[in-house]
């Protein structure tokens, strides 16, 4: 992971740690943090900062808020998951609105994912 590891990002990496949006601290804490499967939040890789991060399964979650939803920010989603997954990395995309409304279901996907039942 070092290689990849995008030091110029670490400040901005902080600082949305410590300014998580209510969906990303919904899934840390409810979910995440405790997972048996070791995830880190907001990682600088590749270039991106990602939203959460398991290393040993190379998977990547992202949570996509409302800004996301243009044609601009589609595309460059499309790219951001094109290139990590160019790297090696699976990445796991949920709206926000997913997250605070159907929480067991994302949860129980990423569970599929962690444990290699659901392809992403």
């Amino acid at each position: 992971m070092r290689a990849a590891y995008t030091p110029r990002l670490a400040p901005r990496a902080r600082e949305l740690r410590n300014n998580q949006t209510p969906a990303e601290r919904k899934l840390w804490f409810e979910f995440l943090r405790t997972h048996p499967v070791k995830f880190r939040r907001q990682v600088p890789l590749e270039g991106y900062i990602l939203d959460f991060y398991a290393p040993a399964l190379k998977l990547c979650i992202e949570l996509d808020g409302r800004s996301h939803d243009g044609r601009a920010a589609q595309q460059y989603d499309a790219e951001r998951t094109r290139r990590l997954t160019a790297s090696g990395i699976r990445v796991a995309r949920f709206s926000n609105a997913e997250v605070l409304g159907q929480f067991a279901e994302v949860c129980g996907t990423i569970d599929g994912v962690c444990q290699g039942e659901a392809p992403f």
